[in-house]
């Protein structure tokens, strides 16, 4: 293949695309996505059939087995696509809201209204539902998408976009509305990032390799998701068994996920008062907890050494230790914390407050486990990913959040004097 001419076409074609896209009414992209939803669940048994090579792909590759977790699609998980799909089509159609409407004393009319971006292309490792969800959150916004996942879910995402594409057919759609690059080649990644002529923003969703990659060598301006190195910081005014509960999930439930918890700070207060049960409960779920020199005390805590703090494991590891209250927590959270989500247990309603303002993540969470850092946890049916920068697009990246704006001025003959 001509990896160049392949995706110049697939440029074109995707810019075509997203012309019609922009004025496709919502009730045509709703049955789209609809339809699609109905592909996916009809197609259950191909998607799973097609994920089993991935699987032996992957175990080839040597893939840890919180990677392996991310690429496996069982009938569940592809219920949950299905559920994605539909919770995306049933949203509010972004494109054409007003966001902002006023008069100006020269009588002009002002309105600011939402629209697409255009093309956006998404690269992404492993996970094959970021296909699903990626290319439905596209379609909703109105834009056209390149999708380019990672090799070892190459067959599994080339069954879903099947899928996709059906949806869009069976309404009218153009079919390179959503588009997979066709390769495992690397090469198509390196094309992507400097299509400027197509593609209007990048979405990188994958490990701090493949970002940094892209921020360093996109021409194409980038919603950058970094690493989800997410804190859970223990107050002194924390509540024992909500700590115990809320620790044990943001570590276990998924830890391949980027709202996996990584590092435990817990208040010297609260420990010389309470010990550290939820630590005990991670070991006993098979955890290895690395811990500073007052929580090796513990029996079975492991000495911490400096690269634990700052660290994604993705895997059954946390890093933990003692800080002098809530000004030393948020010292820590400044020096390692890739601004992903962070989290506080307290019952102090002051010193949450505190940390929600000082802190500077693109999540915040009281009390509530990192694991619903989720846009369909936040009500977005899916999300891209979960954006660390500042500009434009910040934390779970939905439907609103593919979109841009631009003024609507009406005047009656004005003129400026």
């Amino acid at each position: 293949m001509d990896i160049q001419a392949e995706m110049k076409k697939i440029g074109q074609q995707a810019k075509t695309a997203s012309a019609e896209l922009a004025f496709a009414s919502g009730a045509v992209k709703q049955q789209a996505l609809e339809n699609a939803a109905d592909a996916v669940w009809a197609a259950r048994a191909d998607i799973i059939a097609a994920n089993v090579l991935d699987m032996e792909y992957g175990r080839e590759k040597g893939l840890s087995p919180a990677m392996m977790d991310r690429l496996m699609l069982d009938e569940d998980r592809i219920q949950g696509i299905v559920d994605g799909l539909r919770a995306v089509a049933g949203q509010d159609d972004p494109i054409g809201a007003v966001l902002a409407d006023w008069d100006r004393p020269t009588g002009l009319n002002i309105k600011r209204v939402r629209t697409p971006l255009g093309v956006i292309g998404v690269i992404y490792e492993s996970r094959p539902n970021v296909t699903a969800d990626a290319g439905a959150l596209c379609l909703k916004a109105g834009n056209a998408v390149i999708l380019r996942g990672g090799s070892e879910g190459f067959n599994s995402s080339g069954a879903i976009h099947k899928c996709l594409v059906d949806g869009l057919t069976s309404v009218g759609l153009p079919e390179h509305a959503v588009q997979l690059v066709p390769t495992r080649d690397r090469a198509a990644v390196g094309e992507m990032l400097t299509m400027t002529s197509y593609i209007d923003v990048i979405v990188p969703r994958g490990g701090k390799g493949l970002v940094g990659r892209v921020q360093a060598d996109a021409r194409v301006p980038v919603f950058a998701h970094l690493e989800g190195i997410c804190h859970i910081y223990v107050d002194v005014d924390a509540d024992v068994q909500k700590t115990r509960d809320v620790v044990l999930n943001a570590k276990t439930r998924r830890t391949g996920i980027c709202g996996s918890a990584e590092c435990l700070l817990i208040d010297r207060a609260f420990y010389a008062a309470n010990g550290a049960p939820f630590i005990q409960d991670l070991l006993d779920a098979g955890v290895e907890v690395r811990g500073d020199e007052t929580l090796q005390s513990i029996d079975g805590v492991v000495a911490a050494n400096d690269d634990d703090f700052g660290h994604e494991y993705l895997d059954m590891i946390i890093a933990a230790k003692i800080v002098d209250g809530l000004d030393a927590a948020i010292a820590h959270l400044r020096e390692y914390s890739s601004n992903h989500t962070d989290c506080i247990m307290t019952e102090n309603d002051e010193t949450a407050a505190a940390f929600f303002q000082k802190v500077d993540s693109a999540i915040l969470m009281r009390n509530a486990s990192t694991q619903f850092a989720d846009g369909g946890e936040f009500g977005m049916g899916a999300e891209i990913g979960i954006a660390t920068g500042k500009m434009h697009a910040r934390g779970p990246v939905g439907a609103e959040q593919l979109t841009s704006f631009k003024y609507l001025v009406t005047g009656d003959g004005t003129t400026r004097a």
